[in-house]
Parts: structure tokens; C-alpha cells; sequence
């Protein structure tokens, strides 16, 4: 029996955010001996070889319009979002950056009001927004209550849901004119790297490639590159194509609950019960945005 575009396109999501749910863990690692640029950096050239690799065709120049979009893409899905997030955890906590990333599928949604106009959602998508994060915030403060308000941290994790909430827009638009996905996000990865180059000079990047001979390294970096970069990205791309972009970001809600139940299978960390209901709220607030449940008409 063959899956709908719309199933295919849900269960490609959720394949990728399950993968993204543990790339803290490879970071975590990765940090204990790379600055947070030249994991960023390491990270999209890899992913960009691996394009290469698996779909070693030339993309044409598409015209300077086209061309454009593509730049506004890689710069807000690549270069800002991930150094907007970044930064933000040197000022913040991540708590906060927690709890202020889960705005992204709000953000997607009001920016779709004025350029995707197929994707207005309803009622029960913002109040299942709203049920996802009261879940997401019990998760991220797992009892302790105390919001501490650092306003350069705070706003920068702002700005990187909105950033990724353009990225979300920029690719649904772009996918919509028949591209071939491989090739589209490879583009974004050219262009967020081209812009990322001034970054490295800003933040003091190292190249000392002799860090990679060490294995765990090695092998965090090639999980970060080829697997969360390359192929998740690719896959999440292919999504936003197949359902629309204010859709599948719900998605993002998930991240967390993943990211718990990695934390607790590798390393160890403690199961509470603020955090199971923290979980079956965000899984209640997914489901009821995604549409399975209507209690808003």
C-alpha cells in the first residue's frame, strides 16, 4: 500500500527531527575541544561534500531573482539561525533559549499569512501552540521556576526562530518551482557558508585539523555533517515541500522530548514526573496543531 504525499511527507519529518533530538550530545561532545563556529563551519562543509557526493550534478545559475531567494535562505537557515543560537547560549540560559525557540512554529505561521497564502492556519493550531509550549517549559525547567531575563541572550534566540521561520517560507517557495531537492539545499549550504566566512574571522576560528584524528571526534563531526546537516536538512526540505511549511514546523516540538529520552539512554540523566507531563502536553499540543483533534472550529 503506498503512502499519501501529505503521510510521507509527515513521517519524513518526524525521521528527521529524531535525528536532530540527539545532535546535542554530538555537540556536547564536540565543544569540549571546538569553539562553537568551528563546529558550525565543520559541520555545513561536510554536509555540502556529502551533497556533492550523493547527487554530484551541476546546479545552473537560475537567474538573479531565483539565485536571490537562494542566498536569503542559506543565510537565514544556515549562517544566522544556527550563530543567533549559538551566541545566545553564551548570554542566556537554555532554559530560555528553550523556551523562546518553540515560537518558530508561530513565527512560520505568521509570515505564511503573507506569503504562502494557502497556509493560513486555523484556531486549533495556535491553541495547540500554546498547550506545546507550557509543555516545552516544564520540560526546560523541570520544576525550577526561575526565569532570569538576559536581554541580549533572550533576543538573539529570538531572532533565530525567526530566522528559521524565513528559512521555513524561503524553502516551501522554492520548492514549489519543481527544483530538485538535493540540488536546492546544497545551494542553501553554498551560500550559507560563503556568508558564514566573515564569522570566522570575528570569533577567532581554528582550523587544527589534527583534532579530528581522535575518533570520538571524528565521528561526531561525520554524525553532525553527513547525517543532521546533509541528509536532515535534505529530508526536512523535502518535507516542507510535501506538507507546507507552517505544518511540519510543529515538528520542533518534539525536539526536546527526544532530546530527554536520549539524555536518559546515554547519558544517564533522570526521568521526572514534571518532565512526563511537560511531555504529554507537547505531544497534546503537536497532535491538536497538526489537525488530528478539533476543538476550535
Amino acid at each position: 500500500m503506498l503512502l499519501s504525499k501529505t503521510m510521507q511527507g509527515h513521517l519524513t519529518a518526524l525521521m528527521t527531527i529524531l535525528i536532530w533530538g540527539t545532535t546535542f550530545i554530538a555537540t556536547k561532545i564536540l565543544l569540549l575541544e571546538f569553539k562553537p563556529i568551528e563546529i558550525l563551519f565543520f559541520r555545513f562543509t561536510l554536509g555540502y561534500i556529502t551533497l556533492w557526493i550523493l547527487f554530484p550534478r551541476c546546479f545552473a545559475w537560475q537567474g538573479f531573482k531565483h539565485e536571490f531567494m537562494f542566498l536569503c535562505a542559506g543565510l537565514c537557515g544556515v549562517t544566522c539561525y544556527f550563530l543567533c543560537e549559538n551566541i545566545a547560549l553564551t548570554y542566556t540560559t537554555a532554559s530560555n533559549v528553550g523556551i523562546i525557540t518553540n515560537l518558530v512554529p508561530i513565527f512560520t505561521a505568521i509570515l505564511a499569512i503573507f506569503f504562502i497564502k494557502s497556509e493560513k492556519p486555523g484556531g486549533n493550531f495556535y491553541l495547540g501552540c500554546l498547550i506545546a509550549i507550557i509543555g516545552v517549559g516544564l520540560i526546560s525547567f523541570n520544576g525550577k521556576f526561575v526565569l532570569s531575563i538576559n536581554p541580549l541572550g533572550d533576543l538573539l534566540a529570538v531572532f533565530a526562530c525567526l530566522f528559521w521561520a524565513c528559512y521555513s517560507i524561503l524553502t516551501k517557495k522554492c520548492s514549489n518551482d519543481g527544483y530538485h531537492i538535493i540540488l536546492l539545499t546544497r545551494r542553501f549550504f553554498f551560500y550559507g557558508l560563503i556568508l558564514m566566512l566573515p564569522a570566522l574571522y570575528l570569533f577567532n576560528f581554528e582550523w587544527e585539523l589534527s583534532r579530528f584524528t581522535h575518533p570520538a571526534n571524528l565521528f561526531n563531526i561525520l554524525f553532525l555533517g553527513v547525517g543532521a546537516s546533509a541528509i536532515c536538512f535534505v529530508s526536512w526540505n523535502y518535507a516542507v515541500k510535501l506538507v507546507g511549511a507552517v505544518k511540519i514546523s510543529i515538528y520542533i516540538y518534539l525536539i526536546p522530548i527526544l532530546t530527554i529520552i536520549a539524555a536518559i539512554l546515554i547519558l544517564n540523566e533522570p526521568f521526572t514526573w514534571i518532565t512526563a507531563v511537560g511531555s504529554l502536553l507537547t505531544l497534546c499540543g503537536v497532535i491538536l496543531s497538526e489537525g488530528k483533534i478539533k476543538l476550535i472550529k
